[in-house]
């Protein structure tokens, strides 16, 4: 099996209508590329992690082909509640957006549109594996849908676009609330009633450079605290990991390697580069550390 590069999108303050381009839904999910050959799926992460999904990989090698490779995201109950459950619950089921192969053959330097026509033709859409449709909206339209019904947001995707290895202008993702990924580089100790730890110490990466961005303390449920807590205490070591940034804590901190990566919703960057009002909302395993990086606004 032959690792491909999956597509990024870049983030964008743009909101438009444009004939030029389709808009979907922004998923809440976990990104996988699915390799099917030979009677066997194999579902890999971006960072090349398999994940085993016994139902969906079983609906993947039931289809009328026997080699395709494509690209969506693992999500839990999305489409019937209007919003994700948690990874480990047991409805998971597969969201494809994309086709990089079929029956052997690329299909990679196809227009997207030519692609979506691929994966509606060829493949049999049931449970657990979705097909995701373009919005019937424009562009303005279906962004004030996504903020409506609390989605995480919309990609606006050029029609005409090949599929290409590496983050691209011709995927565009539009987020309703400010979020991203940030990594974990300490803990600091809990405060009155509060059991595990007091807040996470989160930074990203500058280059070689692993930058503070502040104390992220709210979204966590008394589970998880303990049970983070204790894979954190397991990591200790005795420096900052950070090599950039003010106002690291000097009392009360615990410092890690840049190893857990986290999703987080945020209210803005402050002018000190810090988080404003930052939540955590999940951790994930789909995402090389050193690939985590302030994400740019165009």
């Amino acid at each position: 099996m032959d690792w491909i590069e999956p597509m990024k999108a870049t983030l964008t303050d743009a909101r438009f209508d444009d004939a030029d381009w389709l808009f979907e839904r922004k998923l809440d999910g976990f990104r996988f590329l699915a390799f099917v050959k030979d009677g066997e799926a194999t579902m890999l992460t971006r960072n090349r992690i398999r994940h085993r999904h016994p139902e969906i990989e079983a609906a993947l090698v039931a289809q009328p082909l026997d080699d395709f490779v494509l690209d969506g995201e693992v999500v839990w109950g999305a489409h019937k509640s209007g919003g994700p459950r948690r990874a480990g619950e047991t409805d998971a089921q597969y969201a494809v957006f994309d086709v990089l192969r079929l029956e052997g053959h690329d299909v990679t330097p196809l227009a997207l549109v030519k692609r979506k026509e691929l994966l509606r033709e060829h493949f049999e859409w049931n449970d657990p594996l979705l097909l995701v449709e373009p919005l019937d909206e424009d562009g303005i339209a279906a962004y004030a849908r996504a903020c409506r019904e609390g989605w995480e947001g919309v990609m606006a995707k050029r029609r005409d676009s090949v599929y290409e290895h590496k983050r691209s202008r011709a995927w565009l993702k539009m987020k309703c609330d400010a979020s991203q990924e940030f990594v974990v580089g300490g803990f600091t100790d809990p405060s009155g009633q509060r059991i595990g730890f007091g807040a996470l110490l989160i930074g990203y990466y500058d280059g070689d450079n692993f930058v503070y961005a502040g104390k992220l303390g709210t979204g966590f449920d008394m589970k998880l605290l303990a049970s983070l807590h204790g894979e954190l205490v397991a990591k200790e070591i005795d420096a900052p990991p950070f090599t950039k940034g003010t106002g690291l804590p000097k009392k009360g901190a615990h410092w890690v390697p840049p190893e857990i990566v986290v999703d987080t919703a945020f209210m803005e960057w402050t002018s000190e580069g810090k988080l404003r009002h930052p939540r955590f909302v999940r951790i994930r395993d789909d995402k090389a550390p050193t690939e985590v990086v302030r994400e740019k606004r165009s």
